[in-house]
């Protein structure tokens, strides 16, 4: 198979997977609610946020925004580069990584583009795909669905710590989805591998 079709099939199979989940999540879930895995370490816990990646947030209405306009843009300029890694035969690690961080973006900004115009709210109420009185939200204001929720250190920092003696030690704290998880691998991946990746690149 050409390494073209490749790159789009695997593309495809991420927001596949990432939209099948949120959607499923929205509309059996309640913000907040949660369905554990694996015990206390590995949990479903559905929650929405207006911002960047692993909840993050930016400034308001105004910042969320700016920031679907960068996701745009942004999607725009990693499928230039994509497009020529694969005409230049590249490294097909580094092509597949790439898609990859592509295949995350996509997600994300399909959940802020259109997620406010065809869902209506998740708060106390399992979400309703395409209400009668129409969404909650407008277009490029719609918030990310993240469910992903890893708590394997859940205790408290000790009193004699220097830094925030007492207080809440959880590690890993941040709810994501698997947009997130396809771009942070994919980060990753080029992190670990960039020589190796990037030999024969001219």
């Amino acid at each position: 198979m050409p390494t073209g079709k490749k790159t789009i099939l695997f593309i495809l199979l991420i927001l596949l997977c990432d939209q099948i989940l949120k959607i499923w999540v929205k509309t059996h879930m309640e913000i907040g609610q949660e369905i554990h895995l694996f015990g206390n370490w590995g949990i479903l816990h559905f929650i929405e946020n207006n911002g960047m990646a692993f909840g993050m947030e930016m400034g308001g209405k105004p910042g969320k925004l700016v920031l679907s306009v960068f996701r745009v843009v942004a999607i725009f300029g990693i499928g230039w580069f994509l497009s020529s890694l694969v005409s230049k035969k590249a490294n097909l690690g580094l092509i597949l990584a790439v898609s990859a961080i592509m295949a995350g973006a996509i997600g994300n900004i399909i959940d802020s583009a259109f997620y406010g115009m065809i869902f209506s709210e998740s708060l106390g109420q399992h979400a309703v795909l395409f209400p009668r009185g129409g969404g909650y939200s407008s277009f490029l204001h719609g918030r990310v669905v993240d469910m992903f929720y890893f708590p394997i250190i859940n205790t408290h920092w000790p009193l004699w710590s220097p830094f925030r003696p007492g207080e809440s030690l959880v590690f890993f704290r941040p709810v994501f989805n698997i947009a997130d998880s396809s771009i942070t691998c994919g980060v990753i991946s080029i992190v670990l591998f960039q020589k190796k990746m990037f030999r024969n690149l001219s």
